[in-house]
């Protein structure tokens, strides 16, 4: 987010309606891939990733950035990700190791998360890394999903989703990285002149 948007604490805005709907497809999405709809859940797939990227540039543009909007929107993507990842690897669509890779980071965030608390501190700004990470994962499910059809199609998804999945990861987990080692310098402060002020949720 940058200095110059100004937080409101706002509720119904544009962008946080966009996150809302995004969160209620999550289960839409759970539904679908385990009943064996893969056209439809690639098409929930497909408008997630591109209401992730709205939301954002219409917070900016509008000038709705908000509060809410600061939690509920890593909150949607994270949930939209995990729940996605379980779906695909129980349809041996992506490896579990892929699950466990991004649950760890996950781990490591929520230990961090929980430390910073302690010491009197709110949770860090989006770095944009992380969200360069999550834009890049929520490409890559729908194309490796579409790679699972089997067509030419398929094996042209399948290189274009697995590029954009080891780029998420490398991505989520170098911003992960990040975020700890800003943790690790406010707590060494104990107590610096910004314990306590919340930001934004790193993701």
């Amino acid at each position: 987010m940058a200095e110059r948007d100004v937080v409101s604490d706002r509720v119904l805005t544009v962008p946080n309606v966009i996150s809302l709907v995004r969160l209620l497809m999550v289960p839409v999405f759970a539904v679908l891939i385990a009943a064996g709809h893969d056209g439809w859940a690639l098409v929930v797939l497909a408008v997630s990733g591109a209401s992730d990227w709205l939301d954002g540039v219409l917070a900016r543009r509008l000038g709705q950035v908000s509060r809410l909007g600061q939690v509920l929107d890593p909150a949607a993507d994270r949930l939209f990700i995990l729940v996605t990842l379980l779906g695909l690897a129980a349809r041996d669509v992506v490896p579990w190791w892929l699950v466990a890779v991004l649950l760890a980071r996950e781990a490591m965030l929520l230990v961090m998360l929980i430390v910073l608390a302690r010491h009197g501190y709110g949770p860090l700004q989006v770095h944009l890394a992380g969200k360069a990470g999550t834009f890049a994962l929520l490409y890559a499910f729908p194309l490796l999903l579409l790679a699972h059809w089997g067509t030419w199609v398929g094996d042209v998804a399948s290189v274009l989703g697995w590029a954009c999945a080891w780029w998420g990861v490398a991505l989520y987990w170098f911003a992960g990285l990040l975020y700890v080692r800003q943790a690790w310098t406010l707590v060494g402060r104990r107590g610096g002149a910004d314990a306590g002020e919340p930001r934004t949720v790193a993701v």
